[in-house]
């Protein structure tokens, strides 16, 4: 690996810190956006069951915001079950932006990895290329010299699309999961407030 690294030349060491990150992002959303951890089944039947055996108090609103995203959307509308339609739903729909932009925290990162690691990767073949045409010999071309570019521009070009091509697809697929945890909570907060103002039962 470390002879690769040599062949591929000094382009490659900003690929390879992209690739880091790139992996520490993949790993921490996929450990951040798990389904139980995002929107826990039966959640919302529990919450309504609890507050129509005792009410819910501040503690207990405390301790549903900080049970999960899905309970941050609901405590903000159990807040306000006492008023009229319009502000429970302004509530929930302002707790919902701010719960939005923690679950897609990070994924405009991978996003742009994914993206401009092709372009770091043409980057280190245009070096390569350099490379190859301005080292000259009286001679003609220096053999070692070609071989060096052409390798520079060679791995850099494959290194370049191995770091984008997973980025890509994992920044996709997470952009995907968020879209739709973000409509199951939307479904969810739409029956609280239903079943607040005896809509649904």
């Amino acid at each position: 690996m470390f002879s690769i690294i040599q062949a591929a030349g000094w382009p490659i060491w900003p690929l390879l810190f992209a690739s880091v990150i790139a992996v520490a992002l993949i790993i921490e959303r996929a450990v951040a956006l798990r389904r139980l951890k995002i929107v826990p089944a039966g959640l919302l039947q529990a919450t309504v069951a609890e507050f129509r055996q005792s009410g819910i108090s501040e503690a207990q609103l405390t301790r549903l915001e900080a049970h999960s995203p899905l309970g941050k959307v609901l405590s903000a509308g159990m807040r306000n079950a006492r008023t009229s339609r319009e502000i429970m739903k302004e509530a929930i729909e302002e707790a919902g932006r701010g719960v939005a932009h923690e679950l897609e925290r990070f994924l405009t990162t991978l996003g742009t990895i994914a993206s401009i690691a092709p372009l770091m990767g043409l980057f280190g073949t245009v070096v390569g290329m350099i490379e190859i045409f301005g080292s000259p010999t009286s001679s003609g071309t220096n053999p070692q010299a070609l071989a060096h570019g052409i390798s520079v521009a060679l791995y850099n070009t494959g290194f370049g699309l191995i770091i984008a091509i997973p980025s890509m697809i994992f920044h996709r697929h997470f952009r995907a999961q968020v879209d739709g945890f973000l409509i199951e909570m939307e479904q969810e907060a739409v029956k609280l407030v239903e079943v607040m103002h005896g809509e649904r039962k």
